[in-house]
């Protein structure tokens, strides 16, 4: 193994490392978002903010705090210091991680750019890097500001879903620079077809997601926790009853349901009919390797999808319970989907050009 193809494979590892951490990070969100915890701190203070209250007046400082916002007043009027003590933890811990985050990439940046192991090309991508990480910790406290003011209860549904949305785009960007570092020349495969139905399934994903995150944003889980119809009905009579018309795309929860479940039944079937091409062919080592991933995440994902619909109905305000298991798990098989399809968009390319190099190789270790 030469030194750049050992320093390639170390820069790599390093970007793993921060995909898992980023994994975690969005657990977290969700973790936080199902506990209700996301408005329990008031403010965002970057370098004090990273100490918990350390004694009896610091944490009744806080408490007060909270009492000024409309989450308290309109729900959480009975909250104890206890309560309170619980949610400020999820929300200051997945705020803790997301500052880890940025320490492993800040410090390992350094340590790699002093051993010279960073090449001319990777430059512009850690410039990207750190752009997603700053751009999506802004509109983590843009969504957090929402829910502080007026009659907000919880933040606003659309700003949860474009910052996890952007949290999923520094994931799979993070992995994507990853998988350019760390995978062969000789790993590689190529089919036009394949990589066609690869990139509209991938689309499909995010729009999915998008919506799942709407879903969450509206709790909407539980204002239609039947299945296979929605509360008795297969198309339900008031999906488009709020004007103007775009407005129920993004705040109609009967239409999110329509639309969230509907693009869950596509994604079924478009997968198995690419699965069924992928198994049709052969490719590199990796991708037989990897080829049946999705399909398999697919069939847990809508497994989870119905039995969180069927056991939204048993929430329990402050319990975490069933259905909080059961909705953590999805976003999680969610992701995996996700990343599962960035890594078969990797591994196999179109076809080259005669004359013109795969752009997207460049940085890659060579065999």
């Amino acid at each position: 193994m030469g030194i750049t193809e050992k320093s390639s494979r170390q820069v790599a590892n390093w970007l793993i490392l921060g995909v898992v951490m980023t994994i975690i990070q969005i657990a977290l969100g969700g973790i936080t978002r199902l506990t209700g915890s996301g408005l329990s701190i008031t403010q965002w203070d970057v370098i004090t903010g990273a100490l918990p209250p350390m004694n009896e007046q610091q944490w009744l400082n806080e408490f007060d705090k909270y009492k000024q916002t409309p989450q308290f007043h309109l729900l959480n009027f009975e909250f104890s210091l206890a309560d309170f003590k619980f949610i400020f933890f999820w929300e200051w811990f997945h705020r803790l991680w997301g500052r880890l985050i940025g320490a492993v990439f800040a410090f390992g940046f350094i340590y790699f750019f002093i051993r010279k192991q960073f090449r001319k090309e990777m430059v512009i991508p850690f410039v990207t890097l750190f752009f997603l990480g700053a751009l999506q910790g802004a509109i983590g406290w843009i969504m957090v500001a929402s829910g502080l003011t007026g009659d907000a209860i919880y933040v606003k549904p659309t700003r949860l879903s474009l910052h996890f949305i952007f949290a999923l785009g520094l994931l799979s960007y993070t992995f994507w620079f990853a998988l350019r570092l760390r995978i062969a020349d000789g790993e590689i495969s190529r089919n036009n077809t394949l990589r066609k139905w690869n990139i509209g399934i991938l689309i499909l994903v995010v729009f999915q997601l998008f919506y799942g995150a709407l879903m969450a944003g509206h709790k909407a889980a539980a204002f239609a926790s039947s299945w296979p119809t929605i509360n008795g009905e297969w198309l339900p009579k008031d999906l488009f009853k709020d004007s103007p018309l775009w407005l129920n795309f993004i705040d109609n929860r009967l239409l999110i349901h329509f639309i969230h479940r509907g693009i869950a039944y596509l994604l079924l079937v478009f997968i198995l009919i690419w699965s069924v091409k992928l198994f049709r062919t052969k490719g590199s080592f990796l991708f037989e390797r990897i080829k049946w991933i999705p399909l398999v995440i697919v069939f847990v994902q809508v497994i989870l999808g119905i039995s969180s619909l069927l056991t939204s109905n048993m929430i329990v305000p402050g319990h975490w319970g069933a259905f909080e298991w059961i909705a953590q798990l999805h976003q999680l098989t969610g992701m995996l989907l996700l990343l599962s399809l960035i890594a078969m968009l990797y591994v196999n390319r179109h076809t080259a050009q005669p004359g013109k190099p795969d752009k997207a190789r460049s940085g890659t270790i060579q065999n």
